[in-house]
């Protein structure tokens, strides 16, 4: 399996699975939304500024986060049955706590 290494401030989220609706009902996967959730798996270094610095990352692996609907590049893994997203941190709107 390839591995993806985000650079900059992009992350690598795992969509969460959603697999039926609030009421019980399993609905199929063409006419689900998709989740607008989802786990951090990987982290660039972070966004540089005017002098080269580094700026850290606010959120890390492992964390749950909601991103905007039509943000990142879906991409999925070399068996594709995984679904994942590559976003900017910028399109994480929070992490997402118990």
């Amino acid at each position: 399996m390839k591995t993806i290494k985000p650079l900059s401030n992009r992350l690598l989220v795992k969509r969460s699975k959603m697999e039926k609706t609030k009421g019980g009902i399993f609905l199929p996967e063409t006419a689900q939304e998709k989740p607008k959730e989802g786990e951090i798996m990987a982290v660039g270094p972070g966004k540089r500024d005017e002098d080269g610095n580094i700026i850290p990352m606010n959120v890390k692996i492992g964390d749950r986060v909601l991103f905007s609907n039509y943000s990142g590049t879906e991409v999925k893994n070399s068996s594709g049955e995984e679904d994942f997203l590559i976003l900017s941190e910028d399109d994480i709107l929070g992490i997402l706590s118990n």
